[in-house]
């Protein structure tokens, strides 16, 4: 029965290291936590430029498409003999 309460006071000491690493995490982490949120509500609020690149990128492409797209119906309109009368058919490349 000795043997225990000599085995719990040798263990205090690593315990006590765990207890004041556990208290100094949960410090830090609770000195953090604002820091966090407001950096997040910042990115939430002002533009990323990547982002407003990319989207721009993307409205530009579909832009070409869209043109691309009308031009090739365009000149088969204007193959076919069938031009409307918005189509350029001396700009048409012939095929």
């Amino acid at each position: 029965m000795r043997v225990l309460p000599v085995l719990a006071l040798a263990l205090v000491p690593t315990l006590s290291g765990c207890i004041v690493s556990t208290v100094a995490s949960t410090a830090v982490d609770v000195v953090s936590v604002p820091v966090k949120v407001v950096g997040a509500g910042v990115n939430a609020v002002v533009p990323n430029q990547r982002k407003a690149d990319e989207k721009r990128g993307r409205e530009l492409r579909k832009e070409e498409e869209r043109r691309g797209r009308e031009a090739r119906e365009a000149a088969y309109r204007c193959r076919k003999g069938r031009p409307l009368p918005t189509d350029d058919c001396q700009a048409a490349p012939p095929r």
